[in-house]
């Protein structure tokens, strides 16, 4: 899996909520009176931020004001290695969205930085709880010094928040669920196999599940249907367009590179980070463009090389494969190339044009990092929840194209299934399903937390989330590029 940087502007907090389908109607931000807990906790109770910081390697780095809540910005310091937990410590960087220890909590990670604005999972508003955001590992500044890039894999990641969650649930005792969006999906689910009596329930949204690295027909496939055959072939001839024009185009791409002192040691030379930005184009659009966005495909044909230039730079964005833009995802892109798997397309399209083709993860690592694959570790976790998932909820867009390959708990597993809402990008969540999947999915994940209404107990088609919806809030950060 690796894809281009572009439009960065905040870590995604849940990747859920950027879909048209999944749009909610907004409402006045809640500015509720301060809860029970809330007055216990500046009163006989110890404050909520002095229970935080009591626990041992906890650091406040901040705390921000948001009516209804506190919210924290917080250090906490971890080992290097969990199965050697005397070979060095380095500090994690989490938030806490505080509603109320008498209501549930949300585990959120989006498997990359995170977000320290305040900020609010689907799952947190359906259970009107509380959330608790941890960074990934390896993610700045959350990295070891020096970092020992052997020690970044899925199992020192969950363990980091499972060690988190035990230091956490004397503080917040209600039940847990874990949730998190693409890459944070996959976080969760990885979390959830290693460390199953933890949470209570799992929401996953797009999570990929590259079971086998090298066969990647079921992406082809998709490429293959996706959309309105016209809209397919507008972007191919995109593609296309753009490497015939290879020359002024590239002259193109040194200017801007130029003029964003912009470099590209990392990938090597300009023509390889040009065409590698051009093949990005129409699986960038499916992962962040809805049917109605074909209308702006150009004819590329018909186009000026500045024209299509531009085009190409709000989709797939020139700059993803600078060592700038580079730098701060090669945690993903290791990971992508010694554990999770990397999707490769064909795109025939483009047979006599490309020179590299669908370029892998180590050319968009440096160098003096070693990397390599383990074609185990996503066999395993698929297995498991094959085998073994309980109460996790897996959600998918119809027209991404990181849903070609999800989960699938099979026939033994317990209160699990996968969703897809119809039409829907990367931003796929439960507000976008159909009405029945929406009350199943919502119903269920209220039952999980402990706050099912009487009502919805008995009816699940009453469910519906517990806070209203926050335009500040639940304002998502969109985090654009073609990673999951």
């Amino acid at each position: 899996m690796r894809k281009a940087l572009r439009w960065l502007l905040s870590l995604v907090v849940l990747i859920g909520t950027v879909s048209a389908a999944g749009a909610a109607t907004a409402a006045q931000p809640q500015t509720a009176p301060q809860t029970q807990a809330q007055a216990q906790d500046d009163g006989a109770e110890a404050d909520i931020k002095d229970r935080l910081l009591a626990i041992d390697g906890m650091r406040l780095i901040e705390e921000k004001p948001y009516p209804g809540y506190r919210f924290f910005v917080l250090g906490y310091t971890q080992p290097v290695d969990h199965k050697n937990p005397g070979k060095g410590t380095f500090e994690q960087r989490l938030t806490v969205l505080h509603k109320d220890t008498a209501r549930p909590t949300v585990f959120f990670t989006s498997g990359y930085h995170v977000s320290t604005n305040p900020r609010r999972s689907e799952p947190t508003q359906i259970v009107d709880g509380n959330q608790v955001s941890l960074e990934y590992r390896f993610f700045s500044p959350s990295r070891p010094d020096p970092a020992d890039w052997s020690k970044l894999d899925i199992q020192q990641a969950a363990a980091d928040q499972h060690r988190l969650f035990e230091a956490l649930k004397p503080i917040y005792s209600k039940k847990w669920l874990a949730t998190g969006g693409s890459k944070g999906g996959m976080t969760a689910t990885y979390y959830e196999r290693f460390h199953p009596d933890d949470m209570d329930g799992v929401v996953a949204y797009v999570a990929p599940n590259d079971v086998v690295n090298n066969e990647d027909s079921a992406y082809d496939r998709f490429f293959e249907t996706v959309g309105p055959k016209e809209c397919r072939e507008a972007l191919q001839a995109v593609e296309r367009e753009a490497l015939v024009r290879r020359e002024p185009m590239e002259k193109l791409y040194a200017d801007y590179l130029a003029a964003g002192d912009y470099t590209v040691k990392t990938v090597g030379t300009l023509d390889k980070a040009f065409e590698a930005t051009v093949l990005d184009t129409a699986w960038g659009f499916w992962q962040y463009s809805l049917e109605a966005d074909c209308a702006d495909v150009p004819e590329a044909a018909k186009v000026s090389d500045q024209e299509l230039f531009d085009y190409i730079d709000t989709i797939a964005g020139w700059s993803a494969y600078t060592d700038q833009s580079l730098a701060d995802y090669t945690p993903y892109y290791y990971q992508a190339g010694t554990q999770l798997g990397a999707p490769t397309i064909q795109q025939p399209h483009l047979e006599g044009l490309t020179r590299y083709g669908y370029q892998p993860p180590r050319n968009f690592v440096p160098r003096d990092i070693p990397m390599s694959f383990d074609p185990s570790t996503m066999r395993d976790v698929d297995s498991w929840v094959r085998q073994n998932a309980e109460r996790m909820l897996f959600v998918y867009g119809q027209n991404d194209p990181w849903g070609s390959e999800p989960f699938r708990p099979g026939a033994g597993t317990e209160d699990s299934y996968v969703v897809t809402a119809p039409g829907a990008n990367h931003g796929a969540n439960v507000a976008g399903l159909v009405a029945d999947e929406k009350a199943k999915a919502t119903a269920d994940i209220l039952k999980w937390a402990g706050v099912a209404p009487a009502a919805v107990k008995s009816d699940p088609s009453k469910a519906k989330p517990l806070a209203a919806y926050d335009a500040t809030l639940d304002k998502q950060d969109v985090r654009k590029g073609l990673r999951p």
